[in-house]
């Protein structure tokens, strides 16, 4: 199975977009077709950007954190990584899937995806990993 790490945005856009792709990577991992993970820090700037962009009241913010920690392994980062100096938090990101041994990372973040792979993960658009997921299924 393919061990992803997902980041905030695409953790974002699939709960508001319903019917986009990160929403169809989000429904993979709940029927548990890909094992996803996630950290605190993840879930932590996912919260605070549903409330801030999108004016998700707390209530919502908290059923969102259900969703996903539903469809995901939350890990806890055993390394700390300063290797996107553009964006810091991005690193949460990195120390998420190098401690979850991750294959992919998944993300929008045009600094992640600039690097294309660190240590032996791949990183792909939510297009490009569907793709990668669809023919790992056989599809």
């Amino acid at each position: 199975m393919l061990k992803v790490t997902a980041d905030t945005n695409i953790l974002v856009s699939g709960l508001v977009f319903r019917h986009g792709k990160p929403a169809q990577l989000l429904r993979m991992a709940l029927a548990g077709e890909i094992n996803l993970t996630v950290s605190q820090a993840i879930l932590g700037e996912m919260a605070e950007v549903l409330a801030r962009k999108f004016g998700t009241s707390q209530e919502e913010v908290a059923e969102a954190t259900v969703i996903v920690k539903e469809a995901a392994r939350t890990v806890t980062p055993r390394v700390e990584l300063n290797v996107i100096k553009e964006d810091p938090p991005d690193n949460r990101v990195l120390e998420c899937a190098v401690s979850a041994g991750a294959d992919y990372i998944v993300s929008g973040d045009k600094d992640l995806l600039r690097l294309k792979q660190y240590d032996a993960i791949q990183i792909k658009s939510v297009g490009e990993f569907l793709e990668i997921a669809r023919h790992a299924r056989g599809v």
